[in-house]
């Protein structure tokens, strides 16, 4: 049999993550919770990266599934689905896009507008795996609103919130960069300088509306930020 070559993505370990998941919403049918940074979604194809969202939340409640992810480094609201009709009508909303998510980021420098619209289209960069890239050939359409909450001195920096209309991979730090303001502590679309100026990704889902998917009861969970 060949032995198969590693690739990035296996290479790959990430940091253990001593930090626990706290569950702000639980009933039968859903799970709403604070994903720590530096804590996985799914686990890796690397054995050493068994630790994650969903790893931990199985012991609990068995038949946990994720509804949508949250990178590595990013914290905040993630919800889970228990059973798979309520994970069917999630990701049905997520689809339609009739989900609402609010993210709070700092960013590099004075961001010159006070608010904004950020439309590029991201598509994988294969060449760089796992960076995605803008690209008007191949990438997908997406769509970021931003809101600068205040501009910050020594460094230069921004608070912003950021309204996501789509849900690419990267999206908002790849946006971000865009915008010529990488977030901080970003290791993939950051510079050697931006990398520096946090010990994490300055990037946290603070806010989600959604219809709960079984009784349709309106749901908006908030999460302070914790930066």
């Amino acid at each position: 049999m060949p032995i198969s070559t590693p690739t990035l993505a296996d290479n790959f370990v990430a940091p253990p993550c001593a930090e626990k998941i706290s569950i702000l919403i639980q009933d039968e049918h859903i799970l709403v919770i604070n994903k720590p940074s530096g804590l996985l979604s799914l686990s890796g194809k690397n054995p050493l990266n068994k630790d994650s969202v969903h790893y931990r939340l199985v012991q609990q409640f068995p038949t946990a599934t994720l509804a949508h992810r949250l990178d590595l480094g990013t914290s905040g609201l993630m919800i889970i689905a228990l059973n798979k009709p309520a994970n069917a009508q999630l990701t049905a909303q997520f689809q339609q896009r009739s989900i609402g998510k609010t993210y709070i980021s700092v960013v590099a420098g004075h961001v010159q507008r006070d608010t904004g619209y950020i439309e590029e289209p991201i598509a994988k960069d294969l060449a760089n795996f796992p960076q995605q890239k803008i690209c008007h050939t191949t990438g997908k359409q997406a769509q970021s609103h931003y809101q600068v909450l205040e501009r910050l001195d020594n460094p230069p920096r921004s608070r912003i919130r950021f309204t996501p209309q789509t849900g690419r991979t990267h999206q908002l730090r790849i946006h971000s960069q865009a915008l010529g303001h990488p977030i901080l502590g970003c290791d993939l679309y950051g510079t050697p300088q931006t990398r520096g100026m946090a010990a994490r990704l300055l990037l946290h889902a603070d806010s989600i509306a959604f219809c709960h998917p079984i009784s349709a009861e309106p749901i908006t969970v908030h999460c302070p930020c914790p930066f």
